[in-house]
């Protein structure tokens, strides 16, 4: 190699030593004569001088003439920094290169931003249009290294418990059952198309027909989603799966997991086993199925207390099967009006038509509701919600689902404005379990069931027979509970599903999957796929069943969720001023929120010629888009 040390790494016990040093210009100095270059690779920045008495007059010339990023090879002797100017801030600040020869290796034009400064105001566009000048800052070099540490660390932890990693196809076959997916015409067969895979779900679980037992995988998946803040088209997971287990197995590995890739890249050790909820449950408290535990405030049922209220808009509520609830913040009735107003708003942009609060000041209560409530109510409120002098109580009344999303949107808004929630996500890592999610979704648009994560979840055991009743009540018209309530059979079974969460975001979910053909043909009909559609798409799945398929399971870990929150890159939707992980500070190469990619312009137009070699003739609208690029 060009050099023998790197810059970083240079300490006393490299005194006197001749050494030869690469890396770009982090800083230059001229001090009357003296030249100081600190000198930057991978490994950090170490002072180099170059002084007329002791090192060739033309390379201190040269050295006046060197600019930032300039590339540079330096030679020369590690001494002592002279008393009083050492730098405690360096890990190399006790010692510096006393410059005998520098070579320009490359020059570097003015940067559209400062790569030394941690302290960007540059628009993001910007920095990803100069990725590569952007990789160079210290906080992306450290995001890149913990992703080789974390992602090294999983590797060395999935060998040791007898996994083996198995690099499944990046062309697939078009199964559209979740996100839209990316077509890749095939040249060779024309008008017929692979697809880029979501995921590796059904390649795996072929893993599991096939005998492999234990299977991982650092995984890409490519989704063609539309724009969305905390979403990238291609992504990495961490991809598992294991036959002849139960979910609790799977917990034991990914806890384990973990524990271990934590504590070997960020010297963090967290508990185990962690803390689990059933949907249900989380709901209940949270309002969501990723609440983040790192703060108190829970949802409050408070129904059965005002439905006889004279409070018109509780009774209302109540009356027609909606639910009150509250949130208790402690040490908050001094909120201003505008405080309110401002809390009132936000709890409508997620759907409610208003918020009730209750403010328990000294000897008095501050509220425009309390008047329409007994003692008694007001009293019973209080109690249920834990309420003390110098707390504010928010209550929301509407139907379940609005009020769950409108109170969990505020407590995670009020978790961060109250200071509850640390501003470094990674300095208190809360996990979760979510389990017993429901098996299928009720779809309005398309009136009909489906599946909560995929289609390849098993129903637990105990539901299988409510799912059978669910099914035949499909094809019987005088069955009397309609498709989509709550207490129709197909509403109420449990998938052998479950998420894990981790400071308020989903970072992964898995289940114990269907093995059995049989039972995959039912949740086939009980999303109404028509048995001529589910033959199409999934024949090679259902007959590799029929041939000695064993019980699995696993999950898929999100990577690179998990790295966001341990380098904390949280962010904030302008529209709603909600939290969300921003993934792109933690990937080499991302696209934008709107799916381009700054450094390379793409997506780009391509030749006819090309287009023709794939069978591919562009509709008149998306060939009049296209001029405009």
């Amino acid at each position: 190699m060009l050099k023998t040390h790197l810059c970083g790494e240079l300490r006393k016990s490299h005194i006197g030593q001749k050494v030869t040093l690469c890396g770009w210009v982090n800083r230059v100095r001229d001090h009357g004569g003296v030249v100081f270059i600190d000198l930057r690779d991978r490994s950090g920045v170490v002072q180099c001088v170059f002084d007329p008495q002791r090192c060739p007059q033309e390379f201190v010339a040269t050295a006046r003439e060197v600019g930032n990023e300039w590339v540079l090879e330096i030679t020369g002797e590690v001494t002592s920094r002279p008393p009083g100017t050492e730098n405690p801030k360096l890990a190399t600040g006790e010692v510096e290169v006393c410059g005998q020869g520098l070579e320009v290796l490359n020059e570097a034009k003015p940067l559209p931003f400062p790569v030394s400064s941690e302290e960007l105001t540059v628009d993001e566009w910007v920095r990803l249009k100069h990725r590569y000048l952007d990789l160079r800052r210290k906080r992306m070099r450290d995001i890149l290294e913990l992703r080789h540490r974390f992602t090294k660390a999983v590797r060395d932890f999935m060998d040791e418990n007898g996994f083996w990693e198995v690099e499944t196809p990046v062309l697939w076959k078009h199964t559209p059952e979740g996100a839209r997916e990316f077509l890749v015409p095939s040249r060779l067969h024309p008008g017929r198309f692979f697809v880029l895979p979501q995921s590796p779900q059904i390649a795996k679980q072929l893993l599991m027909v096939a005998g492999v037992e234990r299977y991982f995988q650092i995984a890409r998946c490519l989704r063609d989603e539309d724009p969305r803040a905390d979403r990238q088209p291609e992504f990495t997971q961490i991809d598992i799966e294991m036959s002849f287990v139960t979910a609790e197995d799977v917990y034991d590995v990914v806890e384990r997991l973990l524990q271990y890739a934590l504590e070997k890249a960020v010297g963090v050790k967290v508990p185990v086993p962690f803390p689990r909820l059933t949907y249900d449950e989380a709901i209940d408290r949270y309002g969501s199925d990723k609440p983040d535990l790192r703060f108190g405030i829970e949802l409050v049922e408070i129904t059965d207390i005002v439905a006889k209220s004279n409070f018109r808009v509780f009774a209302e509520t109540v009356a027609k099967g909606g639910q009150v609830k509250a949130l208790c913040v402690q040490g908050f009735s001094a909120a201003s009006r505008k405080d309110i107003a401002e809390l009132t708003e936000f709890a409508k942009r997620f759907g409610a038509k208003g918020l009730a609060t209750l403010a328990l000041g000294d000897g008095e209560i501050r509220s425009q509701v309390a008047k329409f409530l007994t003692d008694g109510e007001l009293q019973a409120i209080f109690k249920r919600c834990g309420a003390k002098q110098g707390d504010l109580v928010l209550v929301v009344a509407d139907e379940q689902d609005v009020v769950a999303e409108a109170l969990s949107n505020l407590r995670l808004k009020l978790g961060r404005q109250l200071g509850l929630v640390p501003t470094d996500s990674s300095g208190d890592l809360r996990f979760l379990w979510v389990t017993d999610f429901p098996l299928l979704k009720w779809d309005a648009d398309e009136g009909r069931y489906a599946p909560s994560h995929h289609p390849f979840t098993s129903p637990y055991p105990d539901d299988v027979p409510l799912l059978q009743q669910g099914v035949q009540a499909l094809n019987d018209p005088n069955f009397p509970i309609p498709k989509g309530h709550r207490d129709h059979p197909l509403s109420k079974v449990r998938a052998y599903a479950y998420d894990i969460v981790l400071n308020g975001y989903e970072i992964g979910g898995g289940s114990i999957r269907i093995h059995r053909r049989e039972i995959q043909e039912l949740v086939f009909q009980a999303i109404e796929l028509p048995p001529e559609e589910a033959k199409r798409k999934f024949d090679f799945l259902l007959e590799a069943f029929e041939y000695g398929a064993p019980p699995h399971g696993g999950i898929a870990l999100g990577l690179d969720r998990i790295l966001a929150v341990l380098a904390n890159c949280e962010a904030t939707v302008p529209e709603t001023g909600m939290p969300y992980l921003n993934i792109r500070e933690v990937i080499a190469f991302p696209k934008t929120s709107t799916t381009q990619d700054p450094l390379t312009g793409a997506p780009t137009q391509v030749d006819e010629k090309v287009l023709a070699e794939q069978h591919i003739a562009l509709r008149p609208d998306a060939q009049e888009a296209a001029k405009g690029d």
